[in-house]
């Protein structure tokens, strides 16, 4: 009768299965938390602007003042289209940089598993 190895077994079942799942996991939650983080500073960042232009709003109190704050809503507008390009580029920099880190770990995995899997048949 042969013995069972539940320490090997446990080492591969480790090796192919739980670490990479832990990785992936790990790494996913890191993207989701900097996407977050993104969304909220993006947010809040929006949210200021707006608050801001109704409070300027609220303070015209003549003709020169609508003149002025209308005059101020086209800086507004090009500094929100500057603030939405740039959010854009984080997003897609994040996503590139999960896309590559997954790769990498998917390399790593399947290295692991066939070093693995050689030892095993030996």
């Amino acid at each position: 009768m042969q013995n069972f190895d539940t320490k090997q077994f446990t080492e591969q079942f480790e090796s192919l299965f739980f670490g990479p799942a832990r990785a992936y996991a790990s790494l996913s939650v890191d993207f989701a938390e900097k996407l977050t983080n993104a969304q909220l500073e993006a947010g809040r960042a929006y949210s200021e602007t707006g608050m801001a232009q109704l409070r300027a709003l609220l303070d015209v109190k003549d003709a020169e003042g609508l003149r002025s704050y209308m005059e101020g809503q086209q800086k507004i507008a090009k500094d929100l289209t500057e603030r939405l390009k740039g959010d854009a580029e984080k997003v897609v920099s994040l996503q590139q940089d999960f896309v590559q880190q997954s790769q990498k770990l998917t390399e790593e995995n399947v290295k692991q598993a066939t070093e693995t899997a050689t030892k095993a048949a030996k």
